[in-house]
């Protein structure tokens, strides 16, 4: 997860189902998980326990990470984050409010998206740019790659403006590294943590809010599945998809980069509307992950 982002942004990852051995909730923790099935409770504990590192790395004492209203996680002050999960896999990232608008990620299993759920969350234009990127890479699933940056561009949109972005109100502009960038991107707008060439996150340009159209539960971060034509339908951020084929070592088999315009009014950051979000993406042994950088830092509206 770190490569997908700027060097402003520490992130923590944990693999494997015991992720969750150690980590001990506070009490407005333990209030939110009482009702929770035991893999519920330790997803929602081990996935806290990446994002108490996060905040150590930045100097920050490690605390509670609440729930907002919608199921957000509501974040220390000066502190800006998001928080994934899917099966053996857990990752938190945060930043200082001083140096991000806001941030999203998300991680996925590597398998192909239910039938019954792209039809939910692609535009016609993104279903042909799906056929094509197919045609030209077959060994990538890119529908749960559009998925997954949909979903990224939520968890990145919803803290600056507090309402549902429906996934139909996200154009999702997928590309590899080395192919051509989408129609207004800038050079080096995407470019990765400690990397000279492709996309990166750090120049990203924001638009639009969130892409919902009702509540999500766990955090943005619980597994589930999505039916319907909006978000209002989904469980979580994450499709129910099998285990991992292996670590997520090594160097990334596929990498790149995305630009979501958004289709609605963007969030005001810096004084300035923006009507798009950057992201990048990378896709390893049995794992795809995106993330989306929002800059702008105080001011954010």
């Amino acid at each position: 997860m770190e490569e997908l982002l700027p060097d402003s942004v520490v992130s923590v990852e944990a693999l494997g189902d015991d992720a969750a051995e150690g980590v001990r909730l506070y009490p407005e923790e333990e209030a939110l998980a009482a009702s929770f099935v035991h893999k519920r409770r330790s997803e929602f504990a081990a996935v806290r326990g990446c994002a108490r590192q996060a905040m150590e790395k930045l100097g920050v004492a490690p605390r509670a990470i609440a729930r907002g209203d919608s199921g957000e996680p509501v974040w220390p002050a000066g502190l800006i984050g998001s928080m994934t999960h899917c099966e053996g896999y857990r990752a938190a990232s945060l930043a200082r409010s001083g140096d991000l608008a806001s941030l999203g990620i998300d991680a996925e299993p590597h398998q192909e998206l239910p039938e019954d759920v792209i039809v939910s969350v692609a535009l016609p234009t993104e279903n042909e740019r799906l056929r094509r990127l197919a045609e030209r890479d077959p060994s990538v699933h890119w529908d749960r790659l559009l998925f997954s940056a949909k979903e990224s561009v939520y968890k990145a949109w919803f803290p600056l403006m507090a309402q549902w972005l429906d996934f139909l109100e996200a154009d999702i502009d997928l590309f590899e590294d080395g192919g051509p960038a989408p129609h207004g991107a800038g050079a080096g707008a995407f470019a990765a943590r400690g990397s000279s060439a492709g996309p990166t996150a750090s120049g990203a340009a924001a638009t639009g809010g969130p892409v919902a159209g009702g509540p999500m539960t766990g955090d943005f971060v619980s597994t589930g599945s999505v039916s319907g034509s909006s978000r209002g339908s989904a469980t979580g951020n994450s499709v129910t998809g099998g285990s991992l084929a292996g670590p997520v070592t090594g160097g990334p088999a596929r990498s790149g980069g995305f630009r979501a315009t958004l289709l609605v009014p963007g969030p005001v950051v810096g004084g300035r509307r923006i009507q798009s979000f950057d992201g990048r993406w990378t896709v390893r042994q049995g794992l795809l992950a995106t993330a989306v950088t929002v800059p702008g830092g105080p001011g954010a509206a």
